[in-house]
């Protein structure tokens, strides 16, 4: 009998889920110190060709990384919200980061192994595996993280090393 490649995925484990949340918690550390790393005003208003600015790229990351853990721990779906209240400072900001750190931390240790190739659709529209939405989140962390690399360089600013997660 042949076997397929999501069955071997299931007999040989590649990552188990505290070497992904591992992973994952050292890119939401280095993009923790990209967000330190902009002055409060360019953190805000500074754009490069029609992107937006970063601090609206980081209240998207926000809507998405807690919230979404917690919907995949708890089953309970919940409209996906990318505005926050009185988030008009950097420090702000950095408090709801260090919040939907603890989040996540909290929620994933509710998330049980057999959980991650379940489907869902999560925030009530985006359909895929636990694990791809999860990358999805990393991956999208990631690429915006990437984008403000773009804009402390234009700013003359040296952005932390990407390798150091």
């Amino acid at each position: 009998m042949e076997t397929t490649l999501k069955e071997t995925a299931k007999l040989h484990e590649v990552i188990t889920p505290t070497d992904l949340i591992n992973h994952w918690q050292g890119h939401r550390s280095l993009t923790r110190r990209t967000i330190e790393a902009f002055p409060e005003n360019a953190f805000f208003n500074h754009t490069i060709g029609g992107m937006r600015p970063f601090s609206e790229m980081v209240m998207e990351l926000l809507g998405i990384a807690g919230p979404g853990i917690k919907e995949i721990a708890t089953g309970k779906t919940a409209p996906l919200n990318e505005h926050f209240e009185h988030a008009n400072q950097k420090s702000k900001i950095l408090e709801l980061w260090d919040e939907a750190t603890n989040e996540i931390n909290t929620y994933w240790v509710q998330i049980k192994p057999e959980q991650f190739q379940k489907n869902i659709k999560i925030f009530g529209q985006y359909e895929g595996t636990v694990y791809s939405s999860i990358f999805y989140f990393i991956d999208n962390e990631i690429h915006h993280r990437a984008q403000a690399y773009v804009y402390l360089r234009s700013l003359g600013i040296e952005p932390p090393a990407f390798y150091e997660r």
